[in-house]
């Protein structure tokens, strides 16, 4: 099933059930007093966090959704039943926007609901008009209709770790070695198109499909999937040694990372110089150092075919993480 992070849905809640207009009926009189019960409440459209990333899938083909109707009131002063909500189960990272109003919900931890629209009130029967003044009164009112609008639905990954990068610069590959994330693999170019998540000793990595020069603007699979970096705690920028100029590929990245806004930029960010393997080991030296001066950050290295270098790497991730998750 393919990968949906953005939906476009019309949501209603339900109307309230009439109020109705009843009598009791006692042996030897047509009418005993007023028992019309009240309607049912409308059932509300509400948004709950779930951790599943395909969870919007459900809705890509759906234009509306509404939730059910409040039932009228019922003889001997019976409420009618409440309608049944509408729960939309949307992954944790959502963020649902109502087009007219501006409203915006977001949906941050597994469990959480919110309520978008609420539902209408039931209406009053005739047994709520009762009075000293009215013993048998015949007025009962409509339920109300309950709230709605469109809304506009998009998923912004919640993840301690995004792997940035180019195209092929190794990170579905490392996210698999660290995670067993099975993230596709492959020598071509945007081999992920979807977002994979892996854990990693209870902390959550993000394979982000791979940027290029011009993303931030749309271009490739455009500024989509930098959103997904923006909820992102740590950005792991992987670079492969196989680029002839490393610094320039670094300072691509950052560019569009910087165009697509400062909070994004500002982000943690570790550098991993990848595929060291396909590299001597003087130039891979040469390279890890020209980032380093370049960016003024520590850089590690790894190759998913070395143990040793892997094994480094992933205790040398887990501290940083373990460090942030205690500050």
């Amino acid at each position: 099933m393919a990968f949906v992070d953005e939906i476009s849905i019309k949501a209603a809640a339900g109307k309230g059930g009439d109020g109705v207009v009843r009598w009791l009926h006692l042996k030897g009189k047509d009418k005993a007093g007023p028992a019309g019960g009240n309607g049912g409440r409308g059932g509300d459209v509400i948004l709950e966090g779930v951790r599943d990333l395909g969870a919007l899938a459900a809705f890509r083909y759906m234009k509306s959704i509404r939730a059910q109707n409040g039932q009228s009131g019922d003889n001997n002063n019976k409420y009618g039943a409440d309608g049944a909500p509408a729960i939309m189960k949307v992954p944790v990272g959502t963020v649902a926007t109502d087009t007219k109003t501006g409203q915006v919900y977001e949906i941050l931890v597994e469990g959480e609901q919110q309520v978008v629209y609420k539902g209408g009130m039931g209406g009053l029967g005739n047994a709520h008009f009762k009075g000293a003044a009215n013993q048998n009164p015949v007025e009962a009112t409509p339920g109300r209709q309950g709230q709605s609008g469109q809304l506009e639905i998009t998923l912004k990954i919640i993840a301690d770790v995004g792997f940035v990068g180019y195209p092929n610069a190794g990170k579905s590959s490392l996210l698999n070695a660290l995670t067993r994330a099975r993230s596709k693999v492959g020598a071509y170019p945007f081999t992920t198109l979807d977002p994979h998540l892996g854990d990693f000793y209870g902390f959550l990595l993000a394979d982000i499909p791979g940027l290029i020069e011009g993303a931030s603007s749309g271009r490739g699979l455009g500024s989509k999937f930098l959103r997904h970096i923006e909820r992102t705690r740590y950005i792991a920028h992987l670079i492969s040694a196989e680029q002839e100029d490393v610094v320039a590929s670094y300072k691509s990245i950052r560019d569009e990372l910087e165009a697509f806004g400062q909070e994004l930029a500002d982000k943690p960010e570790l550098l991993v110089l990848t595929k060291v393997d396909v590299a001597a080991p003087e130039e891979v030296a040469a390279k890890k150092q020209q980032l380093e001066a370049a960016s003024g950050r520590e850089v590690l290295v790894v190759s998913i075919l070395d143990d040793e270098l892997l094994k480094a790497f992933s205790d040398r991730l887990a501290q940083l993480l373990e460090a942030r998750s205690e500050s």
